[in-house]
């Protein structure tokens, strides 16, 4: 998800995004090598960080003072450098499938955001075409973005290649899915700016 955010959100034009893998999986370093193979240093559009430990609070300070937008990709629990992203962070967005172990396994997360006073926004991923449940666990969750991803192969299969899914199939509807996201990021921090400014 952070991949497809990355690209979707340079591509608006006019907005500097970088990326820190703190995972240890390094699965988001490892795709921008991919990218970087493909269209050159130059040709990503994008700046990577892959770091951990006591380097993640210093390199979100310095990728700030160049970048209008800082993308996180973290583990999945609450270990210190997640900690410090989300201490870090402006919004917290947790992908999830749709069943109740999913929703169980970020309760550790969630929690580490309220003591934080980080908002988070929920996001279903890999959502199949029908299933009853999704709605049942939709209705049940607090912070869910209206935007959701669907079971698509187009997202895999953009990532191999290096790229999002709005530069690999623009028209699809998966890289509607991860524009729509985009836009429901961007006004909510716009949102929150002009809060913050009066």
């Amino acid at each position: 998800m952070a991949a497809h955010l990355a690209v979707a959100l340079a591509a608006r034009g006019r907005v500097r995004v970088a990326m820190i893998d703190i995972d240890p999986q390094g699965s988001l370093a490892q795709w921008y090598q991919v990218r970087e193979s493909r269209l050159g240093t130059e040709g990503t559009g994008l700046t990577l960080a892959q770091i951990s430990g006591w380097r993640v609070e210093s390199e979100i300070g310095r990728l700030r003072q160049s970048h209008d937008i800082i993308l996180i990709d973290s583990p999945p629990h609450a270990e210190l450098e997640a900690r410090t992203a989300i201490r870090a962070a402006d919004l917290v967005v947790v992908p999830l499938q749709p069943s109740p172990m999913d929703i169980w396994a970020t309760s550790a997360t969630i929690q580490v955001c309220k003591q934080e006073r980080v908002p988070v926004k929920m996001v279903l991923n890999r959502v199949p075409p029908t299933a009853r449940i999704t709605e049942a666990i939709a209705g049940e969750m607090v912070g869910l973005a209206a935007s959701r991803f669907g079971n698509r192969v187009a997202y895999a299969g953009s990532l191999m290649q290096g790229l999002g899914v709005t530069e690999s199939d623009p028209s699809s509807i998966a890289a509607e899915e991860v524009r729509a996201l985009a836009r429901e990021i961007m006004q909510y921090l716009n949102r929150k700016a002009k809060a913050k400014a009066a």
